[in-house]
């Protein structure tokens, strides 16, 4: 497999994904700009979207993949069709039973999210009315993280990477059509949510059924369960349970902590962090989809030297490609932020300059973000998750340290910071373990590698610094098209510099080609 070629794929997929993610929020916050009724969608729609990544995303794809892998390599078609009906089977009945749980006890799960609300008692019911509207949605998103596991196993990127479009082409639909139409118009979001999760599970099932690995649900969970391969899922379940948990435990503090600052806090944090998720997604992510199969398999050949030859590969084209976007985030965050946001009466001066500041503080950790979504896999394809789960409770000690030393002297802009940092430490501590059990041997040229990045970088900053200085990016409101072709420019000359820095240094991107054996 040429994994250059995969990565392209599944990067352009994943481009259009958030090319209609950043085309939703533009639409949101021009109608409802960075407000109580935004602050509540966000919370309710950040509860079921947690437990999705417990049960179904996170933790279950980093024991399943793996598993699956070894018995796709080594125990035949029919034993792997078997485990992958009895693996449906118990994660839809669990996932369904959670989301029961979770329409009933909506405002509870609302107030442990963000306390704060409970001072907006309109804000707090439109939130736990939104809440029992999206619970249902991790359901349908367990089973696409099932199909998920099962294409990318096979090789089959397109699909999964696609999926997410739909969700955003729902919430870009009830934006623009059903919105207007409703007495509450935010809560055309929270049914978006929902039609998206039925269409994301329709994609998968005709892509399944090529491969021959249409899951079979069937209605006696506890005998699924007593499947030994099965069995394996949940225990390497329950520790990677225990290490998303960690994570998303410090997202529910940081949210709580957003619901008791200034107004619009919330959301502020919530479009930084969809402009962050756009080269989060379009390298750490497609690069973590693409090398957790790849790594497995070399594992269950115990082929080291392709091991670590993946690794090295990744690391590479990471810091070739997360600096310079590290660098704009914090360089551009007026311009991108006032390109995208800055519409309408709704999303003011103030919420670009507070947008802004949180974005800076984002990119600070991009790069953290990204490796740690290159390195953990490292240790999911040998099914060792603990050592992940142990550096990720550390993590949530520092930052929340973090967030008592930041949030009083930068507010909100504290929260993002301190979770950047924790993700810089992350990556560290998880790049330490890999080299101490010397799983990864880094390739020789990394010194001069990083020199000429660094160079490029600079080089990168000045150019975007200058040429974002020639305009007056709020006042070209009224001219959004001049508005947005003013940053194209800048990002064309910004990119132009540094790629072309890199080839006069030297650099050819046919080093970055690869093969997965």
């Amino acid at each position: 497999m040429n994994l250059h070629k995969t990565l392209a794929t599944v990067s352009g997929m994943t481009m259009l994904s958030r090319v209609t993610g950043l085309l939703r929020e533009v639409l949101i916050a021009r109608a409802f700009g960075a407000s109580a009724y935004t602050d509540a969608f966000i919370i309710a729609f950040r509860i079921p979207n947690l437990l999705r990544r417990l049960f179904a995303e996170g933790a279950f794809s980093q024991a399943f993949v793996p598993i699956l892998a070894e018995y796709k390599t080594q125990k035949g078609e029919a034993a792997t069709k078997e485990l992958i009906d009895h693996v449906a089977t118990v994660l839809v009945w669990a996932v369904l039973l959670t989301a029961l749980v979770g329409v009933l006890a909506a405002p509870v799960v609302v107030y442990l999210m963000a306390s704060g609300l409970q001072d907006q008692p309109e804000t707090f019911a439109m939130a736990s009315v939104m809440t029992r509207i999206m619970f249902p949605y991790i359901a349908f998103m367990a089973f696409v993280a099932l199909a998920g596991g099962i294409l990318n196993t096979w090789r089959s990127f397109k699909v999964p990477a696609f999926t997410p479009v739909l969700l955003n082409l729902a919430f870009i639909g009830a934006s623009l059509f059903v919105a207007p139409h409703m007495d509450e118009p935010i809560y055309a979001l929270a049914i978006a949510v929902v039609v998206g999760g039925i269409l994301q599970v329709a994609i998968q099932v005709p892509a399944l059924r090529r491969i021959g690995m249409l899951p079979r649900i069937g209605l006696r969970p506890r005998q699924a369960m007593r499947d030994p391969g099965v069995q394996r899922v949940l225990k390497q379940m329950a520790p990677a349970l225990f290490g998303v948990s960690v994570a998303q435990i410090s997202l529910i503090i940081n949210t709580n902590i957003a619901s008791h600052l200034q107004t619009g806090s919330v959301s502020w944090l919530g479009y930084a962090d969809r402009l962050m998720e756009f080269p989060t997604a379009l390298l750490g992510v497609a690069l973590g989809t693409i090398l957790l199969p790849s790594l497995s398999r070399a594992h269950s050949a115990g082929d080291s030297e392709e091991y670590s030859g993946l690794l090295d590969w990744g690391l590479r084209l990471t810091f070739l490609l997360a600096l310079p976007a590290a660098v704009g985030l914090g360089v551009l965050s007026e311009p991108l932020t006032t390109a995208l946001f800055h519409y309408g009466d709704k999303f003011d001066a103030q919420d670009v300059a507070m947008t802004a500041r949180a974005l800076v503080a984002y990119g600070v950790g991009l790069i953290g973000f990204i490796l740690v979504k290159i390195l953990a896999p490292a240790f999911y394809a040998k099914q060792d998750i603990r050592t992940p789960v142990k550096i990720a409770v550390g993590v949530l000690i520092v930052t929340q340290l973090l967030n008592i030393a930041l949030v009083p002297l930068i507010a909100h802009a504290g929260l993002a910071l301190s979770i950047g940092l924790g993700a810089c430490i992350n990556a560290g501590f998880l790049f330490l373990g890999l080299r101490r059990r010397k799983l990864y041997t880094a390739r020789p040229g990394w010194g001069l590698f990083m020199v000429r990045l660094v160079a490029a970088l600079f080089l990168l900053a000045g150019v975007a610094m200058w040429t974002a200085a020639q305009f007056d990016w709020l006042a070209l409101k009224s001219a959004p098209l001049m508005r947005i072709g003013a940053l194209a420019l800048v990002l064309a000359a910004s990119g132009a510099v540094y790629f072309g820095a890199l080839l006069v240094m030297g650099f050819r991107f046919g080093d970055f080609r690869r093969s997965s054996r």
